[in-house]
């Protein structure tokens, strides 16, 4: 499994993932929404360069050129709710590309703990795709490990970039463990040393859902 680390660069993807961190900022709620379709822009650009181009000749009003042109759109999911603005930045760039979706949730038990629930997906065949999984934020690993899993039932894809824009040591290692590296990249906007006993990122950012979209009820 490679990681690709793209912060700490001193890029405006530093800039963004700053504001989203902050408290402050963080507190006018469209503008972290924007950070976070900032941020899936960036990450999109980096992950083209390892995908598969071919040259095309292009018939302007003058006459033909030659660009590399992209072979294959992948096939872009995201785990509902907080990966909506980031998968939004995504679609910005792959902007032919089809989508999947993953509900995914934390179900808390009376003691305060949890286990991660998978209840609907939603996506087109991804036998021999490449398949692009983003969520914001990737803490234990168990959102992606069950993600990827669940995805498996549409098609084995061919090769699989994770992206994340805070991810925990903890967090990494697991998914390492877990998924088949042979297949699997991860691109990171930054990496954080410690979980809570909550299994909240340090310093992370906080919840990235109710950053976008505001508190919920757990049931």
């Amino acid at each position: 499994m490679k990681i690709y680390n793209l912060g700490g660069k001193g890029t405006l993807l530093d800039q963004f993932i700053s504001e989203i961190r902050d408290y402050q900022i963080q507190q006018d709620r469209m503008r972290f929404r924007k950070n976070l379709e900032r941020v899936g822009e960036i990450m999109a650009y980096e992950i083209s360069k390892t995908l598969p181009f071919s040259d095309e000749d292009i018939t302007t009003p003058l006459g033909i050129a030659t660009a590399p042109t992209l072979k294959e759109q992948p096939i872009i999911a995201t785990v509902l709710r907080a990966g909506v603005p980031f998968h939004q930045g995504f679609l910005n760039y792959f902007d032919h590309a089809d989508s999947a979706f993953v509900a995914g949730y934390r179900k808390y038990d009376k003691s305060g703990e949890f286990e991660i629930k998978i209840d609907y997906i939603s996506s087109p065949p991804l036998e021999k795709k490449i398949l692009l999984i983003n969520d914001p934020m990737l803490a234990t690993g168990g959102s992606i490990e069950l993600a990827f899993k669940g995805l498996l039932n549409y098609g084995m894809p061919k090769h699989v970039h994770i992206a994340s824009i805070i991810a925990s040591k903890d967090g990494l290692d697991y998914i390492e463990r877990m998924l088949p590296e042979s297949i699997i990249s991860v691109w990171v906007g930054a990496i954080d040393d410690e979980l809570t006993v909550k299994s909240y990122i340090v310093p992370g950012l906080g919840d990235a859902g109710d950053l976008a979209y505001g508190k919920k009820t757990d049931l």
